[in-house]
């Protein structure tokens, strides 16, 4: 990566010219140090915004400053901090399958609220968010049906009441350009219509050979039609595309005792012609209403589209010298959400009980619409240390069939959180979710999906023996569509049945001052959806149970004036159990993907002599992990390295901001699930408040 260490050299030559200009123009600079605080609100769905001081879940809120800060483009690096949160997916590559919380998947994405399907291409722009949340556990009773890992939510920039404009520029090696301008304010002398505008994208070559081309517009608007009601709408559309990266790779074939050398030739792994593109469009509106000062009322329409463009290299690596299967993935698809809200949330006494209740109904809609072709075929074969010859010309089918699946949810829902003092704190919450799954095969004759109704109840026990410290346990249940198989599978497009999994959680946080700690011990049963071979041939079905046990801890000490050091441990049992007779070879097994430690930790210093520059680092520990429910390819553990520095200043009365970061700082060579690892790659970026 010679690459990588030319930047490096040139970004210590770029911060010394800027430290010696900084000097001569202003001698006093102040800059702001990051610290993870309970005293943030998160917007825990049906439960309404709360501190997390008062959430009985285990929640961690990345705010736009930190993002930026270390200059995180995907959710492996947004979390890179949690040891509970993981992504297999490298930057600069497709995140297919998602990210992973407490060893399960996640498919529950909202932005601002709003229900967004980024399976098959998970990553959400980054340059027009404010803050980026993730719950953590079941979600039943707070957003309805859903995989039982959690919620991702981003929180977009919103108007500001000040005038605001400010550009950022940045390289990412080996030839990656970005950009973002961000500006908002209020018409008519700062009472009129707020609005925000953010405009960005990315071009170039990236770290791995990969071809980026990414654009995006944002605006979110907002207007007081009186001293109480306010009216807003927000919209964001990106259009994104990127060419020849690295293979996909299955280990399904696999028939060696240990993976092949990682190597980070990525462009022997490379197939000219391929690509994956994307357009996502996400919008929303509506209303507040503050009708007394203790009640507060929220309507909210919004609309998501992702259409995916697939024309993406997958390969079947067969051995230990590296040889592998090339297969060609050609699909489209046209992915929607519909959603309507209504929310009032308000206060009261009975007695001496304080109650603050949250009411609701919300619909939401999701359709399916995919390409009349489904194309997956063996057009190559190749070795991973070897170049890849094969070249893409084939005439692609995106047009789209009808739709072919359609996913509604009509629910109700309630909460009650009542004070007892100022120690006790008890949370009863229940949401009544109807669901109907209209799945026609493309075929509007034939319905051949199912209904069903749940009630998702909620109870927990929060007690605070001091007002920087909860103690807290709670019990949540959820519901999630079983959904139709994937391609991979020799039962492709056969529908599974819902199912109802369950959570049992304790835990304690405390924020005081110096220090943030938060912990949990959790246990959640989850109906297991099992691989299962049949005559060589491998059928996704459900079967038995699947048992996700094991603590978290993550803590935060600002150890001197200049330091803050942080770390966090995640430990996961994760067993298969109560699998039918036919399945009985997993009983015991782990489930594909959950690896039983992830540790990490991290520093933040500020240089004393340079008081205006800070530099920071993280070391992650990601432990084993099996590739499938068999537990026959065993995917390696690693130990990987970040680090990068911030100085902030004034030039010419504006704020500038230089920040440079590297990850995977010793080029540690290792295996992701399905990819090759993220080579040592850098990045440099200069921010300007005009």
């Amino acid at each position: 990566m010679k690459r990588a260490g030319r930047l490096i050299g040139i970004g210590t030559i770029f911060l010394v010219s800027s430290v010696v200009t900084a000097a001569e123009q202003d001698d006093t600079v102040v800059i702001t140090g990051d610290r993870v605080s309970q005293d943030r609100v998160a917007d825990s769905g049906a439960l309404g915004p709360r501190q997390l001081l008062d959430t009985p879940f285990s929640v961690t809120v990345v705010d736009a400053d930190d993002i930026a800060r270390r200059q995180a483009n995907s959710v492996a690096q947004i979390f890179v901090n949690d040891p509970s949160v993981f992504s297999s997916s490298a930057s600069a590559t497709t995140n297919w399958w998602g990210a992973q919380v407490r060893g399960m998947g996640v498919r529950n994405y909202y932005v601002d609220g709003v229900p967004l399907d980024l399976t098959w291409g998970g990553e959400f722009a980054l340059e027009p968010v404010e803050s980026v949340e993730v719950l953590k556990g079941l979600t039943g009773f707070m957003y309805g049906f859903g995989t039982p890992g959690g919620v991702l939510k981003y929180e977009t920039k919103k108007p500001t009441d000040r005038p605001l404009l400010s550009t950022a520029l940045g390289y990412r090696n080996d030839g990656v350009f970005y950009g973002d301008i961000d500006a908002g304010g209020r018409f008519a002398g700062g009472a009129g219509l707020g609005y925000r505008l953010n405009v960005g994208g990315e071009y170039g070559d990236a770290y791995n050979s990969a071809d980026v081309n990414r654009s995006l517009v944002s605006l979110a608007l907002d207007y007081k039609l009186n001293e109480n009601l306010t009216w807003f709408g927000n919209t964001l559309y990106e259009d994104s595309k990127l060419e020849h990266e690295p293979l996909y790779f299955y280990w399904d074939s696999y028939e060696g005792t240990a993976l092949p050398r990682a190597s980070y030739h990525y462009d022997d792994v490379t197939v000219r012609g391929s690509y994956y593109k994307a357009q996502t469009l996400n919008a929303n509106t509506g209303l507040k209403w503050a009708f007394s000062s203790r009640w507060n009322a929220g309507v909210t329409v919004g609309y998501s589209r992702k259409e995916h463009y697939s024309n993406k290299m997958f390969g079947y690596v067969l051995n230990e010298e590296g040889d592998y299967e090339g297969e060609a993935y050609n699909f489209a698809g046209d992915l929607k959400n519909y959603v309507g809200q209504a929310i009032v949330q308000g206060q009261l006494e009975t007695g001496v009980i304080r109650h603050e209740l949250v009411m609701g109904a919300v619909y939401q809609r999701r359709t399916d619409q995919w390409g009349n072709e489904w194309y997956w075929s063996n057009d190559f074969n190749g070795n991973l240390y070897q170049p890849q010859p094969f070249v893409v010309t084939r005439d692609i089918d995106f047009s789209f069939a009808p739709i072919s699946a359609d996913e509604r949810q009509t629910a109700f829902f309630a909460s009650d959180t009542l004070y007892v003092g100022d120690r006790w704190q008890a949370i009863l919450g229940a949401r009544y979710t109807d669901y109907e799954l209209l799945d026609r095969d493309g075929d509007a004759e034939v319905d051949s999906g199912y209904k069903t109704n749940e009630v998702s109840p909620t109870v927990a026990l929060i007690f605070k023996p001091l007002q920087a410290v909860s103690v807290y346990g709670s019990y949540v249940e959820s519901m999630e569509g079983g959904g139709r198989v994937g391609e991979t599978y020799a039962n492709f497009g056969e529908l599974l049945s819902a199912t109802v999994s369950r959570q049992y959680e304790v835990g304690a946080k405390y924020d005081h001052q110096r220090l943030t700690f938060t912990s949990a011990v959790f246990r959640v049963e989850r109906a297991a959806q099992i691989d299962e071979f049949r005559d060589g041939l491998r059928y996704l079905t459900q079967d038995g149970l699947t048992l996700y046990q094991g603590a978290e801890a993550i803590a935060s000490v600002k150890a001197t004036r200049n330091l803050r050091v942080g770390a966090g441990a995640t430990y996961l049992h994760a067993r298969i159990k109560d699998a039918s007779p036919d399945n009985q070879d997993l009983e015991g097994n782990s489930p594909a993907g959950a690896a039983k430690w992830q540790v990490v930790a991290n520093a933040d210093y500020r240089v004393p002599a340079i008081p205006s520059l800070s530099v920071h680092g993280s070391v992650r520990y990601f432990g084993d992990a099996w590739y499938d429910d068999i537990n026959r390819v065993r995917i390696p553990h690693r130990t990987l390295a970040n680090a990068g520095f911030q100085y902030r200043t004034n030039l010419g009365g504006r704020g500038v901001s230089f920040t440079g970061n590297v990850n995977n700082l010793f080029n540690k060579k290792y295996w992701e699930l399905n990819t090759l690892g993220e080579g040592i790659n850098a990045s440099l970026g200069m921010h300007i408040d005009w």
